[in-house]
């Protein structure tokens, strides 16, 4: 007999992907999808089981497959359907403690993996430049979907103390992008003009939905000789894209907006249900977050596919051209590049490879 793996959250796109890709896994025998919503995607060869994993359902259906792997993909910052935040907080936190609970009953189950997001740093003015698995935040998220995902893990570092024969992995999202995004980072980038903060350019890391997909199989799976996948890991793409860059390539404008305005803005934008500018998106768009990935490399043994620029440049793609065509957004940026400044005796240009000279010299 080969495992059997029940994957929550099928209806979104990444669960639905998730299912149709552990069944090629050799060592599967059997995937059971669960969610209270049917999914109109393909979900191959799984076995539907429409349930709220906010009920007491869960326990049953784990004992009746005698299901061994759990993958927890059902946590999400964006509801769906006409779901509003009081569904997506419910299902996010009272979910998961359904969910756990089922598992601590379940005698079979030996492997848990739980979908999180680098969003339980919180992001502050006073962060460090990169956080790593044990970096505390600076400032707790006070609410929204980070809220959640901290209380999910804690939830979840309670179940590992109950049952330490069950292998827990916890993987740390950053913002996930691609072709086709479900997230509101994605909505506020697909707007025709980007509001932003006056006066920041934050930092901003992104993982491509495919490698989402593969280190969750990673995750499900049975270690690698010399890996080891129980544990909490950020995930996410080399290098990191600042705000304007991500505008500047979209070929989108932007529009400041003085920090203490920014509030009303995001209110606004949400009553008239373009994107959920909600107070932990406005903190990300103002000052940023970087996470370490020397332990999903060196521990968890994955190397993602994609770099944070490449995930960008393909949900680029998949949005189309902007009101700005990034090429002369581009040459008009060389042009005033080459504009001399008042007194300088040179352009911006020349000044800047002056400085690098220099620089170099020493």
């Amino acid at each position: 007999m080969g495992k059997v793996v029940l994957v929550t959250g099928v209806a979104r796109q990444l669960g639905g992907r998730f299912v149709r890709r552990v069944q090629r896994d050799p060592g599967v025998d059997r995937v059971i999808a669960v969610d209270a919503v049917a999914p109109e995607h393909d979900l191959g060869a799984a076995r539907f089981v429409r349930a709220d994993i906010r009920q007491s359902a869960l326990a049953r259906i784990l004992a009746e497959h005698m299901v061994d792997t759990v993958v927890h993909l059902d946590v999400s910052g964006k509801a769906l359907g006409a779901g509003g935040r009081t569904t997506v907080k419910e299902t996010n936190v009272i979910g998961t403690m359904q969910l756990l609970g089922a598992c601590q009953k379940s005698p079979a189950v030996r492997r848990l993996v739980v979908k999180s997001s680098t969003s339980v740093y919180g992001s502050a003015p006073r962060d460090p430049a990169v956080f790593t698995e044990t970096t505390p935040p600076k400032s707790l998220p006070s609410g929204g979907f980070a809220k959640d995902a901290v209380e999910v893990e804690g939830y979840v570092r309670g179940f590992a103390r109950r049952r330490p024969d069950v292998a827990v992995c916890v993987l740390r999202f950053a913002n996930i992008l691609g072709p086709r995004p479900d997230s509101p980072l994605a909505d506020y980038l697909s707007l025709p003009v980007l509001p932003t903060v006056f006066g920041y350019d934050p930092r901003l890391q992104f993982v491509h939905e495919d490698d989402v997909i593969d280190v969750l199989g990673i995750a499900a799976s049975e270690p690698r000789r010399g890996t080891l996948n129980s544990g909490t890991f950020n995930i996410a793409g080399d290098g990191v894209l600042l705000l304007s860059q991500c505008s500047r390539r979209l070929g989108k404008p932007t529009v400041p907006v003085l920090l203490p305005a920014v509030t009303w803005v995001g209110s606004a934008l949400r009553t008239i249900g373009m994107t959920d500018f909600s107070p932990e998106q406005i903190r990300l768009l103002t000052h940023g977050r970087v996470v370490s990935t020397v332990q999903m490399r060196e521990t968890l043994g994955f190397r993602p596919t994609f770099t944070t620029a490449e995930t960008f440049a393909e949900f680029a793609r998949s949005r189309g051209p902007g009101l700005l065509p990034p090429e002369t957004v581009g040459r008009a940026v060389d042009r005033l590049a080459a504009v001399p400044l008042p007194g300088s005796g040179g352009s911006r240009e020349r000044r800047a490879g002056a400085v690098q000279t220099t620089d170099g010299g020493r």
